[in-house]
């Protein structure tokens, strides 16, 4: 498998995008939603990143972020996935497809997300703001909600003044992403 390259250290926000193994759909409940959305408060509190938009699919996750230029983002995602995935499995809150359980350095384990994840260096402003549109507009594209404002997994919400959100965002400069 050939290695996806992350282009760190140039103080622009990222969009990052990582899927559930094998893009079972995992991510169906309140409570595993909330327990990935604790996980990433956790993660950005931990390592300073602003957290600009999000979108919890089903099968999948959107990020909207802006990290320090002091860390490696790729390391910090994969901490995200394990912490979640971790405590989800801890809690037993889902009944696993009988293909998530892989055998990894000899003994069976639980996969949850698939091993990489995507990220997208948003060079202006306005490319942050696509993403983050994005995020906001995919569940509508997937016929999951007629409208943005419907899905509760997502920023969408904390865009439109809702004070009653699942995860806080930080503020977007945006004159200077």
């Amino acid at each position: 498998m050939p290695k996806l390259r992350h282009f760190d250290n140039l103080g622009t926000v990222r969009f990052v995008t990582f899927g559930c193994y094998h893009r079972h759909e995992l991510l169906t409940t309140p409570q595993v939603v909330s327990v990935f959305l604790d996980a990433l408060d956790g993660i950005r509190v931990v390592y300073s990143i602003q957290l600009l938009g999000y979108v919890v699919m089903p099968d999948h996750v959107h990020l909207v972020l802006l990290p320090p230029n002091s860390i490696k983002l790729g390391p910090v995602i994969g901490e995200l996935k394990s912490k979640s995935a971790s405590q989800i499995i801890a809690r037993e809150l889902i009944d696993f497809p009988v293909d998530c359980f892989v055998f990894k350095d000899g003994r069976q384990r639980l996969a949850f997300c698939q091993p990489r994840c995507y990220d997208h260096n948003c060079l202006t402003n306005e490319t942050a703001m696509e993403k983050i549109d994005y995020c906001h507009n995919n569940p509508v594209a997937r016929g999951l909600v007629t409208e943005p404002g419907a899905w509760l997994w997502s920023s969408y919400n904390w865009y439109r003044g809702v004070s009653r959100v699942p995860i806080e965002m930080d503020k977007i400069d945006r004159g200077s992403v």
